[in-house]
């Protein structure tokens, strides 16, 4: 007997290739059975989705992310038309949406990293301590250092300029925010261009932000953090 629903992997996701003639109350059945049968291979796995083979409502579309969901624990990012099926779009669409659950979860690291060390998360991190010159944290959402921030961070680091860095006592040598730098060589400029913004030493909770393709540093307000 012919399989009415073929699943087609590839480096992003999903290509459900699906029979043309058959029911659809009975293809949603099979679409269920083939992702049960497969849920040690896509267990946890967040894809994007794409279909061939017969035209579907969105309304059925709807219907099958929704079954993929209630029976596997495969999470579906988006959904992609299969004229739009180039390896390059889907890769930004998960990309982006990587990006975003990065910034919305987070992670905590209790100590103080010190002259050498490197601490890299995939999300968000809250550090609870100091970091002192020559360590490092490196993050694809946000930073915030709960004590002194004298060494470097590295936040949105899958090019998001849209995170941030703050810190109890803001004082890095250098902060990276997407692709957006802001060096410190005197402890009181700071800018990603020739154009410098002066400030004082930081004594109270700041807050790193990239505006205008500069990196500037802010004390942290009520009002301000309903904006970031």
């Amino acid at each position: 007997m012919a399989q009415t629903v073929i699943l087609k992997s590839n480096k992003y996701g999903i290509n459900l290739i699906l029979d043309a003639e058959v029911d659809f109350e009975r293809l949603l059945t099979d679409i269920i059975a083939k992702f049960e049968e497969a849920e040690s291979f896509f267990k946890n796995a967040k894809m994007a989705l794409s279909f061939e083979g017969r035209p579907l409502t969105d309304e059925e579309q709807y219907r099958i992310v929704q079954a993929i969901s209630e029976h596997s624990s495969v999470s579906i990012l988006c959904i992609i038309d299969n004229d739009k099926l180039r390896e390059q779009a889907v890769k930004e669409i998960v990309e982006e949406q990587e990006a975003d659950n990065a910034i919305r979860t987070g992670q905590f690291y209790k100590g103080t990293l010190r002259s050498g060390q490197l601490l890299e998360c995939e999300t968000s991190i809250v550090v609870l301590g100091d970091v002192n010159p020559g360590a490092k944290v490196v993050s694809r959402g946000n930073i915030v250092v709960l004590g002194s921030l004298k060494g470097n961070a590295y936040a949105g680091a899958a090019g998001n300029d849209a995170a941030f860095v703050a810190a109890l006592d803001m004082d890095p040598v250098q902060i990276k925010i997407g692709d957006v730098i802001g060096r410190s060589a005197d402890k009181a400029m700071w800018s990603a261009s020739k154009k410098k913004k002066k400030t004082e030493p930081a004594v109270e909770p700041q807050v790193a932000v990239v505006k205008d393709g500069n990196i500037f540093i802010e004390p942290i307000t009520k009002g301000l953090l309903n904006n970031l």
